[in-house]
């Protein structure tokens, strides 16, 4: 870990261990005056001393060790065995579901619904709000529910660099780590089916995933995979991002194959999310999971959120989260109150942690009318994460809804082409991705039954 790393990853540091309950205030003025002194060393030599850099790492291993305080009013593990403890349902083996008349399109539904929320978010990816309500002003729209179009010149506060995006120019799925994800979990259980482990994800990640296409969680867990290191510790060194989005957005391929079968999804997705989270970015993944496999049964969004929410430890920030955001579904008439009430609660988080992203979800889902166009349109104007949220969302309303009840406008564009970044695998394609997703579903369930066809056998955990 050299001293520009420790520079950016201390001060992170302190606000995650101090979210997660540690009573790390007691090391603010020892932090704070290390990165100091650290800052002035960068600007004067571009480097730290050696010294500089030992005692930086040292005051990061207090902050990570120091006990969580005795009034946190939350339970939060991360081992499977302290899950478990919380969520005695998952105790006994999950069953892997049936596959329901019409799955493969129900399954198309929720590729093309998660393709085309990201791409709708991805222009205005990280803006807060206010930015893109501003937006939405300027290009005098009252209701997002299709791309968006461009607004002004180069020289426009509002101007969009890249192009793909937009409306009139979606020709096929831009290239994103929200897909993926998408692919790489279906990748895994073709591969491992219901043997799954983290150390799987990890050999895959570094098998097709180039380095710089990996961000904040993934990047800290494959660093410690390059070290040697192996999980969980992969999730907890030099890692305070271990609570954001990354793992959320990996959840999606453990869903489609579980059809109503939440709880069989969300003991899937816990052996992808360990690799790299920890507390409510474990529970996160889960949670999604769950969700996109209830959507297969449910008779409304609100039930599949519901259902997921089974799935999650019920002392958790993650599980309050939710059962908030089913409150205001109820008290709040509409979704802007909702959304105001979100944001006083949990708008303190990251742009991109899970919590405050995973309730622009619950509140798009539960505020879309079963829609795929306002559905994705509310989880992208609710800012942070805009590309995450809109995918999430797309992808548990098009399981709900299935491809051909589908907005044609956003989805038709996507052309059934999807461009990713893993290696020798440039473009694909989303009626081939929902075929093998099936199989992959179909065996899961013979296997479970005992008929020895499959994918590695047993139940997952």
């Amino acid at each position: 870990m050299n001293g520009r790393e420790l520079v950016d990853l201390l001060p992170a540091e302190l606000v995650a261990s101090a979210e997660e309950g540690r009573d790390v205030e007691g090391l603010r003025a020892e932090v704070e005056e290390w990165l100091a002194q650290a800052r002035r060393s960068l600007e004067e030599t571009g480097e730290l001393p050696p010294e500089m850099v030992s005692e930086g790492q040292a005051i990061y291993q207090r902050l990570v060790t120091t006990p969580i305080r005795d009034d946190f009013p939350y339970s939060e593990p991360s081992t499977w065995e302290g899950i478990v403890a919380e969520v005695p349902a998952l105790a006994d083996p999950q069953p892997y579901g049936t596959i329901p008349a019409g799955y493969e399109e129900r399954v198309l539904g929720g590729w093309l619904g998660r393709a085309a929320g990201c791409l709708l978010g991805k222009p205005v990816e990280g803006w807060p709000r206010s930015r893109i309500e501003g937006y939405l002003r300027a290009a005098r729209i009252d209701e997002l529910v299709d791309y968006l179009p461009r607004v002004g010149d180069k020289r426009s506060e509002w101007h969009i660099s890249f192009t793909g995006a937009c409306k009139g120019e979606v020709n096929g799925m831009l290239r994103d780590d929200d897909l993926d994800y998408t692919v790489a979990g279906l990748m895994l259980l073709e591969r491992h089916g219901a043997r799954l482990t983290p150390a799987d994800a990890g050999r895959f990640w570094l098998e097709y995933f180039p380095y710089h296409q990996v961000y904040t969680a993934e990047r800290a867990a494959y660093r410690n995979l390059i070290d040697g290191l192996v999980p969980p510790a992969t999730a907890c060194r030099y890692n305070p991002y271990r609570e954001w989005i990354g793992a959320q957005i990996r959840a999606d391929a453990f869903g489609y194959v579980c059809p109503g079968a939440p709880g069989a999804a969300a003991r899937l997705a816990y052996h992808d999310a360990a690799l790299s989270h920890t507390g409510n970015g474990i529970y996160g993944e889960m949670w999604a999971a769950a969700t996109i496999a209830a959507a297969f049964t449910a008779r409304s969004p609100r039930e599949a959120v519901q259902a997921g929410l089974e799935y999650v430890p019920r002392r958790s920030r993650f599980a309050e989260m939710v059962r908030d955001c089913l409150v205001w579904g109820e008290t709040e008439a509409t979704w802007e109150g909702a959304w105001r009430r979100l944001e006083s609660k949990y708008g303190r988080y990251h742009s991109v942690h899970t919590l405050n992203n995973a309730g622009v979800v619950v509140l798009a889902l539960l505020y879309g009318g079963g829609d795929l166009a306002r559905t994705v349109g509310l989880a992208v104007r609710g800012g942070w994460d805009t590309d995450c949220n809109g995918a999430t969302a797309g992808s548990v309303i098009g399981v709900w809804l299935g491809a051909e009840r589908l907005s044609r406008h956003l989805v038709e564009p996507l052309h059934d082409r999807l461009r990713t970044a893993l290696a020798g695998l440039p473009e694909l394609r989303f009626s081939e991705l929902a075929a093998r997703t099936g199989k992959v579903a179909r065996q899961l369930v013979a296997t479970a039954a005992g008929t020895g066809a499959g994918t590695g056998g047993g139940q997952a955990g």
